[in-house]
């Protein structure tokens, strides 16, 4: 009961799961069996904007398939071995990549990105093969950097939609809810911080201003909130003492996000949530990719939004994100020309 209502309050607005989806969808995890895909799946079972619910991995996929199916809630679960790639992808709209290796103690994401770069470019390869028209929706770290990879294999098969290729930051907003909710004493739920900007350390640029319980916040208490929120994921890591990264927290922002997928390609208007995007908003920097707030509909991606007015502050959080972005971008984008 706690899993189910806590996923129900998935929007910025607060929305509840509608029983009654207008339009309801197959969705593909890849990397179903791992740590952040297990609770992930769980999760999207009982989201009922999903109709079926297909759970694809190298290892473990059936199983988790199995033990998921069994939750009472309308959609279909079918699991799918390491031989089914194309047979899990058959036919979905919405394809949930969490596959890859977790962080470990003294680990960044950078660290990750030599086996998680083969193994998200070659998962893209099968979606744009077989799902050309999906909705990707990409978890595997360094998202700065996947989400390049995702586009370029994309482009190079011919079937690239940049309104349909997101980075998950969702985790980003909700620990910035959450830390800013614990010093100002209010509702994590009513207390939604838009975090821009990308997905690993200074590139997360939380925009504490833009509303009433972050506007006070300066000095010390700033700096120590920006930079929880910055490397929250630390605090995981080293709880964890090498067991594992974000995991529960990552699968909760996952599904959370994926609904907000499903609602906006079920005809809802008004769904507004940060994501990492082929964006405009710094393009004469050279920076392709940014994370701000977007507004999805029934084609993906419907209006990137700019990011509103910052504080001394922010700017100069701004400033330390982007060269850093663009070097992770760039880095993406390499490993594909050099595949």
């Amino acid at each position: 009961m706690l899993a189910r209502s806590a996923l129900r309050n998935v929007s910025r607005t607060n929305r509840l799961f509608s029983t009654s989806a207008a339009r309801q969808q197959k969705v593909t995890v890849l990397g179903a069996g791992g740590g952040i895909g297990q609770p992930l799946s769980l999760l999207l079972k009982l989201d009922p904007y999903v109709t079926s619910l297909s759970l694809y991995d190298i290892r473990g996929a059936p199983g988790v398939a199995a033990d998921v199916s069994h939750v009472d809630t309308g959609s279909v679960v079918t699991g799918y071995p390491a031989d089914k790639l194309d047979e899990a992808l058959e036919g979905t709209k919405v394809v949930v990549i969490p596959a890859g290796v977790p962080r470990k103690p003294g680990m960044t994401r950078d660290d990750l990105f030599n086996t998680n770069a083969s193994i998200v470019r070659d998962l893209a390869a099968a979606v744009g093969r077989v799902a050309p028209d999906a909705h990707i929706l990409v978890i595997s770290n360094p998202v700065n950097s996947t989400v390049p990879i995702v586009s370029e294999v994309l482009q190079k098969a011919g079937v690239y939609d940049p309104r349909r290729v997101f980075g998950v930051t969702t985790l980003d907003v909700v620990r910035a809810a959450r830390f800013l909710a614990e010093i100002a004493d209010s509702n994590p739920q009513e207390t939604i911080v838009p975090v821009v900007g990308g997905h690993s350390g200074p590139t997360i640029v939380p925009l504490l201003s833009q509303l009433e319980q972050g506007k006070g916040l300066a000095g010390e208490g700033y700096d120590k909130l920006v930079h929880r929120i910055q490397f929250g994921g630390d605090e995981v890591v080293k709880a964890k003492d090498g067991a594992g990264s974000a995991t529960l927290s990552m699968a909760y922002a996952g599904a959370r996000f994926a609904n907000a997928v499903l609602r906006g390609l079920a005809g809802e208007k008004g769904i507004v949530t940060p994501t990492f995007v082929k964006s405009p908003l710094f393009e004469d920097k050279g920076i392709e990719y940014f994370s701000s707030n977007v507004e999805l509909g029934v084609n993906g991606v419907e209006k990137i939004h700019p990011l509103g007015p910052l504080s001394a502050s922010e700017e100069k959080l701004l400033e330390a994100c982007l060269p850093e972005l663009k070097k992770n971008i760039e880095k993406g984008k390499a490993f594909v020309s050099q595949s």
